[in-house]
């Protein structure tokens, strides 16, 4: 089973960003909205704000309890959106259920969109003109491509998601790639539906932040199995969705967990700002 190097991928664009930045002798500066207390998404945010300040990229997190009035929330994404020292502003996912996920998305304004989830920046996505390209399936379809050697096209694709919003984005990302997708909600860390439907796909996706999800049964001999789900599990330890001690003499690639898509989404997220930072500057 080929291991897919996130790291070294991650590496390379950080450090062509931290060159640009200084280059051009810009500040550029990212907020985070966090919402709840979900784990994946406080090691998520912790890693953007490592590799940020690794790179010249100031991110400034704007934390909010689970039980938060909407409109709170909702007032402090507009008035970043106003900042004008504000070039990136993202909403980490998933918001907690209560929460209208496209609505409060749908407050950024669309040039400080770098997670790429505005209505308007998936319009132009899907008109081969995106503004901004979604950081973690940009890094998802970058992996396929890595586990498929570049041989996408007709391949069956399943995955399993946390965020409608997500998936929507996923799907329009990889069918341009000519890929025939599907994927399922999972809102919990359970399976719904056949087996059958994963164990057919060429390529398994999986971002939900439930470990061991995934297991042998569920995939195809030779599956390209990309792990996007991130969990600090009960011994502290990182892990994924997948298990990857079950699944090493069946799969044929997979993304691991620390180390895989998690880095190269962190690393094109601080790229989509240094590309908002620039269009500001125009």
């Amino acid at each position: 089973m080929r291991l897919f190097n996130g790291r070294k991928v991650a590496d390379k664009i950080l450090d062509e960003l931290k060159a640009d930045i200084k280059k051009n002798k810009l500040k550029p500066k990212l907020a985070v909205i966090l919402v709840g207390e979900d784990e994946p998404s406080k090691i998520y945010v912790r890693l953007k704000k490592e590799a940020g300040r690794k790179v010249g990229i100031k991110v400034d997190v704007h934390r909010f309890e689970e039980d938060e009035n909407e409109n709170v929330i909702t007032k402090k994404i507009m008035e970043l959106s106003r900042d004008k020292e504000i070039n990136g502003i993202i909403v980490q996912l998933p918001l907690p259920p209560r929460f209208k996920t496209n609505a409060i998305t749908g407050l950024i304004d669309p040039e400080k969109d770098v997670d790429g989830f505005h209505k308007a920046n998936q319009q132009l996505l899907q008109k081969s003109k995106p503004r901004f390209i979604s950081p973690l399936p940009a890094a998802i379809l970058l992996a396929a491509r890595a586990g498929t050697k570049n041989m996408l096209k007709n391949k069956k694709v399943a995955a399993l998601v946390n965020s409608r919003t997500f998936g929507d984005v996923l799907k329009i990302i990889l069918e341009r790639e000519g890929v025939k997708f599907d994927y399922s909600i999972k809102k919990v860390c359970m399976i719904f539906g056949s087996e059958e439907e994963f164990q057919e796909a060429d390529i398994l996706i999986t971002a939900c932040g439930c470990p061991n999800l995934v297991g042998k049964e569920m995939i195809k001999k030779g599956a390209v199995v990309i792990d996007a789900g991130i969990t600090r599990y009960h011994n502290k330890k990182v892990v994924g969705d997948v298990n990857r001690d079950e699944i090493t003499k069946k799969a044929g690639f997979l993304t691991p967990v620390p180390g895989g898509v998690g880095p190269v989404a962190v690393a094109l997220l601080l790229k989509n700002v240094l590309v908002a930072t620039l269009q500001n500057y125009k």
